[in-house]
């Protein structure tokens, strides 16, 4: 694993420009090594970031007695192999936790929990999923309801928060009509049905990432999805599909959530920036697609759809950006990018309005709250609203302190917004950047950036 980066930093302003290498996408990370471990043969993977969400799900498997051997690459991702099963493991026993359940700890890892959570209730796995502070404030309601539609035997802090137990049982299929459209719930149901070798059909108001129906059909496991004339989202997965996974090599793409912190430094700064390779799932595009609604020049070369994701180098070029409106599917294709796109809708002229995204309240942090307060620390107003925000134009950001409350995506927001403002900003709590992208001020620092470590 890469080192940690420092906690208390101070960013200054500077002209930022060239090419950039971003690390592995997180969700593709998470993926490639849970799908990995239902196959029975050794499984190579690589790309992956080498964050400490990644390694909370690698060390989880590692707690189920799989063999996760990983390394860093000479490109800085990990790569290695996944050896075992999930359902090694006899599956006989009582129902409900006993003495042969695994405590698990998944860090600050909404995503390892949850998936987790679902391929280890198919696999018959006792289980106690656990994290830090922040991860116990997220709810999982919205597992536990599908989980146990199928059978499965599972219970939280509260009925909603973690701690997660999950007792050993046998599940069935479920055809789940979700309230919202989240790639999350969408894949613990597709794992669990999968490693519990049942079927399982899930609807969303519409569609979500899809990149554990790729990653699962390109191993050989049919997935079927459909769009309803209202646009909601069917994906079904047939029962008996373990068998047919082939134990081919897993990749992940680089992420184009930590190209997009560039893609707007570029938009609104004062050069291109070139982010070769990013995943260009359209599921992930919605931030780009913001940036040339509001004027940003996009353009997208190399284009190759050859493996699991279709890849592609995404140059973006400084323009003066209009306004934008996000609401309704929208959201789902930028949620994690929204605080930094507000970044960019405080330097347009028009501004920009976010609606239809209260999940952002449940977040590492309450991300509007947080955003909220950081914009203002800086200087930049904004209208806090219940499920969004709107940020005004024609503002720079200037000098301040601002604390990222533990959220990685508001500190990398705050370094993005000194960059591009009228002076240095002191960021406490970097050291949260560590969970998706630990090199982030090594590539801020090629692009042109100047940053002082004020306490390691």
């Amino acid at each position: 694993m890469m080192p940690g980066a420092p906690d208390r930093v101070r960013v200054h302003p500077a002209r930022l420009g060239g090419s950039v290498l971003v690390t592995g996408d997180k969700s593709l990370s998470h993926r490639c090594l849970l799908i990995a471990a239902l196959i029975d043969d050794a499984v190579q993977v690589g790309g992956l970031a080498p964050s400490e969400d990644v390694a909370a799900t690698a060390q989880g498997l590692r707690a189920l007695g799989l063999d996760v051997d990983l390394r860093v690459s000479d490109d800085g991702r990990l790569e290695g192999t996944v050896t075992g099963s999930l359902l090694s493991p006899l599956r006989s026993g009582p129902t409900g936790c006993g003495e042969d359940t695994v405590t698990i700890d998944c860090g600050n890892s909404g995503t390892t929990l949850r998936l987790l959570a679902g391929a280890g209730a198919g696999a018959g796995r006792s289980l106690i999923l656990m994290g830090d502070a922040s991860l116990q404030r997220r709810p999982v309601d919205r597992i536990l309801a599908p989980l146990r539609a199928m059978g499965a035997v599972v219970d939280a802090r509260d009925g909603r928060l973690p701690p997660l137990a999950i007792g050993r049982s046998t599940l069935s299929g479920v055809a789940w009509a979700s309230d919202v459209a989240s790639a999350q719930v969408k894949s613990a149901i597709l794992l669990a049905a999968l490693a519990a070798g049942v079927e399982a059909s899930i609807t969303s108001p519409h569609p979500s990432r899809d990149h554990t129906e790729r990653m699962l059909r390109s191993l050989g496991v049919e997935v079927a999805s459909s769009t309803g004339i209202d646009g909601e989202e069917t994906v079904v997965i047939p029962a008996a599909q373990r068998s047919r996974m082939l134990g081919r090599p897993l990749i992940a793409a680089r992420d184009p959530s930590a190209a997009a912190f560039w893609h707007v430094a570029a938009a609104c700064g004062h050069a291109p920036i070139s982010t070769p390779g990013i995943c260009l799932n359209p599921g992930r595009t919605g931030a780009l697609d913001v940036l040339r609604e509001m004027g940003a020049g996009v353009s997208v070369s190399n284009e190759d759809d050859t493996g699991t994701e279709t890849v592609g180098d995404v140059t973006v070029t400084p323009a003066s950006l209009s306004g934008a409106h996000i609401g309704g599917a929208r959201v789902v294709r930028c949620l994690d990018e929204l605080p930094v796109l507000a970044v960019a809708g405080a330097l347009s002229v028009e501004g920009l309005e976010v609606v239809d995204a209260a999940e952002l309240r449940v977040k590492e942090s309450d991300r509007i709250a947080v955003l909220a307060r950081t914009l203002r620390s800086v200087g930049l107003e904004i209208d806090e609203r219940p499920d969004g925000f709107h940020v005004p134009g024609g503002q720079r950001p200037g000098s301040g302190t601002v604390d990222a409350h533990g959220d990685h995506r508001i500190a990398m927001t705050a370094a993005v917004a000194a960059t591009l403002g009228t002076g240095p900003i002191e960021i406490t709590g970097f050291a949260a950047v560590a969970t998706s992208y630990p090199g982030f001020l090594t590539d801020l620092a090629a692009l042109g950036g100047r940053v002082e470590v004020l306490n390691a």
